[in-house]
């Protein structure tokens, strides 16, 4: 009996700047992104992506990608794409563009990959407030040695 339908597992998933695509089809992701310091908030993101490779599935799929703010039940954006995977050995990219985004308090976002309605990954994007210091700011002075 041969199967006609095998969900997919989560190769990897990476939220970035930019993803641009080589014209030999590779990949190339600018801007890999552990967190996020900013200034002042609120703050508007232009553009941030998220890069999911699927691997080791067959059949047709929906992915759902949703960015979920700190506490944890607002959802600030969510992004489905439909996928084929047609041989388990094969796999298959997506990337969602949230662009104009408006992150408005400090704290740990989250993204949550989601195929078929099930839950396959939910990473923390922490969001850090970093005053930046004042130009041209005397450096106090040494102590004196003793």
């Amino acid at each position: 009996m041969n199967p006609t339908r095998i969900l997919p597992d989560l190769q990897s998933s990476l939220l970035c700047e930019e993803v641009r695509q080589e014209a030999n089809g590779n990949f190339f992701l600018i801007g890999v992104i552990t967190l996020i310091r900013v200034p002042q908030l609120p703050v508007v993101a232009a553009r941030l992506c998220v890069f999911n490779r699927w691997t080791a599935g067959l059949g047709q799929f929906k992915e759902t990608v949703r960015l979920i703010a700190p506490d944890q039940t607002t959802v600030l954006r969510k992004a489905e794409m439909k996928f084929e995977l047609r041989d388990a050995a094969l796999n298959s990219t997506n990337v969602t563009v949230f662009g104009q985004l408006e992150l408005k308090a400090p704290g740990t976002y989250f993204i949550e990959v989601i195929v078929d309605d099930v839950m396959k990954l939910r990473y923390p994007v922490p969001v850090f407030l970093t005053p930046p210091s004042a130009p041209n700011q005397p450096v106090p002075p040494a102590s004196p040695a003793a």
